[in-house]
């Protein structure tokens, strides 16, 4: 009963601001990653930041026009013919593995990153960022106390996202 509960669990969630700046951590199981201090949350944020603004960089050209020096974008099938559409965003890094966690990134249109640290076993990694992001939005964005890019201090999101990450570890 036990290794099935180790298993499948959400270690640690950790929100990047657009400027790399760590604004939000937060460890959820201790038993699961080793500790490590603030120091190096802080540097793990910055590189992260740095490493998926270059893969983001990395993607493969999809329009043949754009490899030959053409910088239109492509034209979306859906669009009427004659007007331009904007180009797919770019993604960067969203995965990173290792043998004993999983690093999820979600990246917002505005920048901000959200990374869940969570077992290689755990199903539906996608489904449970998106709902941390939406729980951010509801009760961070909204507080009219807030202020944009600087460290989440809202009791409301704590409440709410250590419900929502205990529901998970408990399944």
């Amino acid at each position: 009963m036990l290794e099935t509960r180790l298993s499948a669990t959400v270690f640690a969630l950790i929100i990047i601001n657009k400027a790399g700046g760590l604004i939000y951590n937060k460890t959820f199981h201790e038993a699961g990653l080793n500790k490590i201090s603030t120091n190096d949350l802080l540097v793990l944020a910055g590189t992260f930041h740095g490493v998926h603004a270059i893969t983001a960089r990395l993607n493969p050209i999809k329009n043949p026009a754009a490899a030959a020096g053409i910088t239109a974008p492509a034209p979306n099938p859906a669009a009427p013919p004659g007007i331009l559409t904007r180009p797919e965003p770019q993604s960067g890094l969203e995965v990173l593995e290792s043998e004993n966690f999983r690093l999820q990134c979600f990246n917002t249109m505005t920048g901000t990153k959200f990374l869940l640290f969570t077992d290689t076993a755990q199903a539906n990694v996608d489904v449970t960022i998106r709902r941390v992001y939406e729980l951010y939005a509801d009760y961070v964005m909204k507080n009219p106390f807030y202020q944009l890019e600087m460290p989440v201090r809202c009791d409301m999101f704590d409440r709410k996202l250590l419900s929502y990450i205990r529901e998970i570890n408990s399944r």
